[in-house]
């Protein structure tokens, strides 16, 4: 996906970027690069790739979800930068908070933030279970969401206690959502949550499919959860 096919793509979908957002994601790609040299943030780093596997793919949740409003969003292992960056960039409203257990990986999203000049995106260095226990940030979003983290019994742990009541958790799936769901069933309920939405689209030009799960919170999330770091994923809610 080429950068015009990416403007295009987006335009498609109801997001026009304008000549500042194009930019910021040049610039995103070039620092990407750049910082991929000194430490191992992803194995993608030819332009095209880059631009459809996380650029367009880290939007496409706005596909379906209305982000025209100011909303919270908090990114679970956002490792460099994905989905929440370049959501921030085509929506400037959200107010964007990043956790990440690596401090390198902070490190690279605070340079970025400034190079593209956003404001309103918060970086804290901590494990997703001990962050979901801090009640600065515990029920405090409007939204929380993840990509390719974890398999989603132990992603609903680490995303749903950071979700507020009334608020929602986006999941960002591949081809074996259906398989994670089943798998996660009780851990959502026991959370607090209820599925409302999946998406299910194709990734354009690689012909992949995605799916995009979107989970009410409807009641407070029990306070043992999430529990200890490593647990979740050793002994996932079941």
């Amino acid at each position: 996906m080429n950068v015009e096919q990416f403007i295009q793509a987006l335009k498609e979908q109801g997001i026009e970027l304008s000549e500042t957002q194009i930019a910021q994601f040049n610039q995103y790609f070039k620092l990407l690069v750049e910082w991929n040299e000194k430490m191992n943030l992803t194995a993608i780093t030819d332009a095209p790739s880059v631009y459809l596997k996380h650029f367009y793919d880290s939007i496409s949740a706005a596909f379906y979800i209305n982000l025209n409003e100011p909303k919270a969003i908090c990114d679970v292992g956002a490792g460099a930068g994905f989905p929440s960056i370049p959501l921030k960039i085509c929506f400037p409203n959200l107010d964007v908070t990043i956790v990440d257990s690596l401090n390198k990986r902070i490190g690279f999203l605070k340079v970025l933030a400034e190079e593209l000049q956003l404001k309103n995106v918060h970086f804290v260095h901590a494990r997703a279970e001990d962050f979901g226990q801090d009640s600065k940030y515990r029920e405090k979003f409007d939204i929380v969401t993840a990509r390719a983290v974890a398999r989603l019994s132990v992603l609903a742990e680490l995303c749903i206690p950071l979700a507020k009541k009334g608020g929602i958790f986006i999941a960002m799936k591949g081809a074996a959502a259906d398989d994670e769901l089943l798998d996660a069933k009780k851990a959502i309920s026991v959370l607090g949550a209820t599925i409302k939405k999946q998406y299910s689209f194709i990734l354009p030009i690689e012909n992949s499919e995605r799916n995009i799960f979107v989970f009410d919170k409807e009641k407070i999330t029990p306070k043992k959860y999430p529990r200890k770091p490593g647990i979740p994923n050793k002994m996932p809610i079941q």
